[in-house]
């Protein structure tokens, strides 16, 4: 799974945001000049946050957008939702009825939620206030992190072909 440009920048700008004082205004500007992130693209992504609930605009001097809710109450999957829409691993998942030349005989997609649904809580325990932190001196990238179960080998370990 592979989130769109436009979910990888919400990701990006969103622990910036959070980064600032509570109740902070932030302009797109602003958030453009931090993270990178191209103005017209932040402009566009703060609009679409603030309609979703996670951010809450205010017109006028003073203005600006701030967090609409604490950084701890605020999901990595409610920024990717936010964007990208309901998380749904396959097209047949998300409810429509889509054309699909295996539809009468597929065995997986009353399954295919169940999959979505493990997606949706793993990026649920991720909150904006862990984005937001400093990462961890030593932290490992998850590709290469060793695995997290004590005396785990994998089945292959050992063997030769």
């Amino acid at each position: 799974m592979r989130l769109t440009h436009l979910a990888d920048y919400a990701v990006v700008m969103m622990p910036a945001a959070a980064r600032r004082e509570p109740c902070a205004r932030l302009s797109a500007t602003d958030l453009s000049e931090e993270t990178g992130v191209p103005l017209p693209t932040a402009q566009k992504l703060m609009q679409k946050l603030a309609a979703h609930g996670l951010l809450v605009g205010q017109r006028g001097a003073g203005g600006g957008y701030a967090l609409a809710r604490p950084a701890n109450e605020i999901s990595l999957a409610d920024i990717v939702e936010a964007v990208e829409g309901p998380i749904v691993l396959t097209m047949c998942a998300d409810g429509v009825n889509h054309e699909c030349a295996l539809d009468a005989h597929c065995k997986v997609k009353p399954h295919m939620s169940i999959v979505g649904d493990a997606i949706r809580t793993s990026l649920s325990a991720v909150s904006l206030a862990q984005l937001s932190s400093p990462a961890k001196a030593g932290a490992q990238t998850r590709r290469n992190a060793a695995p997290s179960a004590p005396g785990w080998t994998p089945a292959f370990a050992g063997e030769r072909p």
